[in-house]
């Protein structure tokens, strides 16, 4: 159900608000409705871990001294020589 809000904004806040809405072909109040929904919106839960990735957990096991920047260097200069 859509209710009516009255706000009091700077005019030209308001001015650059209605540019902005018309050239991207939505309403001024749609935008409102939009940004004030992300605002207030509660972070979503963090996807859960799938079985086939829980199932490939811990298949490769790296040396504690790996370097990960370093390995990824040297593929890309045997990469590009």
């Amino acid at each position: 159900m859509d209710k009516k809000l009255t706000l009091s904004l700077n005019s030209n806040i308001i001015e650059s608000a209605k540019h902005y809405a018309k050239s991207n072909n939505i309403s001024l109040s749609k935008l409102i409705e939009s940004y004030l929904g992300s605002l207030t919106k509660k972070e979503e839960k963090k996807s859960e871990i799938t079985p086939l990735v829980k199932s490939l957990s811990g298949v490769i096991s790296i040396d504690d001294d790996f370097d990960e920047k370093e390995e990824y260097t040297q593929y890309l200069i045997e990469k590009y020589k």
